[in-house]
């Protein structure tokens, strides 16, 4: 049953298949319970990244379980705290408590030692954040 105190986080970025996938993925793993974790993307590609897939699954978590979506579905829902990712995006539509904006690069045309930087770089955040919760 879900934890009706959790926090909730949304990550942000323009095409939801890479970095918010990513975060999102870490929030639930360091989060447990008390996080409900959730990503979404302000024009979404329709798929995750397989090379976020990857990198994910050298971690033991399978990213395929996700989906790129839209913002709609989190227009007046409130969220504990809404990051965006660096991708300039505002989400003026997303009810937070709490706003971040992280300068993450966007890993999609990266070599695979580049884009495993920048997971670590999402993990380590991620870790941070919640502390923060």
């Amino acid at each position: 049953m879900a934890n009706p105190n959790a926090k909730r986080v949304l990550f942000v970025c323009v095409e939801n298949s890479n970095r918010s996938q990513m975060a999102e993925a870490f929030a639930r793993i360091h989060g447990g319970e008390d996080v409900e974790a959730c990503s979404a993307g302000s024009r979404p590609s329709g798929r995750v990244n397989p090379k976020a897939i990857e990198a994910m699954q050298e971690l033991g978590y399978d990213l395929t379980r996700h989906t790129s979506k839209g913002l709609d579905a989190f227009n007046g829902q409130p969220v504990d705290v809404a990051v965006t990712m660096g991708c300039g995006d505002e989400c003026p539509l997303v009810v937070a408590g709490r706003r971040e904006e992280w300068q993450i690069p966007d890993p999609r045309d990266m070599t695979p030692d580049q884009f495993r930087e920048v997971r670590n770089l999402i993990e380590g955040m991620v870790r941070q954040l919640l502390q923060t919760l």
